[in-house]
């Protein structure tokens, strides 16, 4: 994994930064000028456009050529949401044992336990997260976020990460006393404004396949202190398989989104600030308030 995709703003416009492991960056504004056609300043849909990769190698050739980089320039990162747009977002519930346990519910014995969320739900890092007065129990949980460059249906789990594009970290919220009374309430429980964050940035697959990320720890962090932490090794169902189970007789078009599940989540209340890290990929940090 070695080039990052930011959202940012800059003189008030909207654009992208490609970052790799040396920190050098470069926008899409510079790089779509050497290219032949005008592309979007809008990652998502770039993503549905399948252009990633085009911008990938124009950003190869722009450092390449010795070209100045956006080290000097100002760039805000504040209020910008990575994807603007998501087709899908799947999300999947106790793909680890200890979260099962939090629930002090059985894990689910065919598949995992899954949902389906809107995308009016989600905010930008550093948005607050409202505590809606519909329920009294709102858990949040760090996650590992799988973004699909392609779209695929019918994927096996051996072909699954030809699919990926990336990965990101996701910060998800749930009111839990729903789940408690109807374990049917899911999507419901997940919808509320303010409830999921995903981002800051995208990092690209290089050639890694699942097992080369099962050292990746998801953690979530409660006004500075650990709550959870595990790695993706001890999910019950690997990012791989997920792929597999979501595309199965369904469509998941490119820049659909996968949250991986969590290994453990953190009763958030007004005043909290709540933290989700994905070891090299992310951080997200939301402050807590009522609605």
């Amino acid at each position: 994994m070695s080039l990052k995709i930011y959202p940012y703003s800059f003189d008030g416009r909207p654009d992208i930064f490609i970052e790799d492991h040396d920190g050098y960056q470069a926008s899409v504004r510079r790089l779509v000028s050497t290219l032949a056609e005008p592309l979007p300043i809008d990652l998502a849909q770039l993503i549905s456009m399948q252009e990633i990769p085009r911008l990938v190698d124009a950003f190869r050739e722009h450092r390449a050529a010795g070209q100045e980089g956006l080290r000097s320039t100002p760039v805000s990162l504040a209020n910008t949401l990575l994807l603007n747009s998501i087709p899908q977002i799947w999300g999947v519930g106790l793909n680890f044992a200890a979260h099962a346990n939090d629930l002090e519910t059985a894990q689910p014995t065919f598949g995992p336990g899954s949902y389906l969320r809107p995308y009016s739900c989600v905010i930008p890092n550093g948005g607050a997260i409202e505590i809606p007065r519909q329920s009294t129990r709102v858990t949040a949980e760090g996650e590992l976020g799988l973004v699909l460059g392609n779209p695929c249906r019918n994927v096996s789990a051996e072909e699954a990460f030809d699919y990926v594009l990336g990965f990101t970290t996701i910060l998800d919220m749930t009111a839990e006393d729903a789940i408690r009374k109807n374990p049917r309430y899911i999507p419901w429980s997940k919808g509320f404004d303010t409830f999921s964050s995903i981002g800051p940035c995208l990092v690209l697959r290089d050639q890694e396949q699942c097992e080369d990320i099962a050292d990746i720890t998801v953690t979530t962090y409660l006004n500075g202190s650990v709550v959870s932490r595990d790695s993706v090794s001890a999910m019950k169902y690997n990012p791989a398989q997920l792929v597999e189970y979501f595309s199965a007789g369904r469509t998941l078009p490119a820049g659909t989104v996968l949250s991986t599940g969590t290994p453990g989540a953190t009763v958030i209340s007004p005043g909290d600030t709540v933290r989700a890290e994905v070891s090299g990929i992310g951080v997200l940090d939301h402050p807590v308030k009522s609605a």
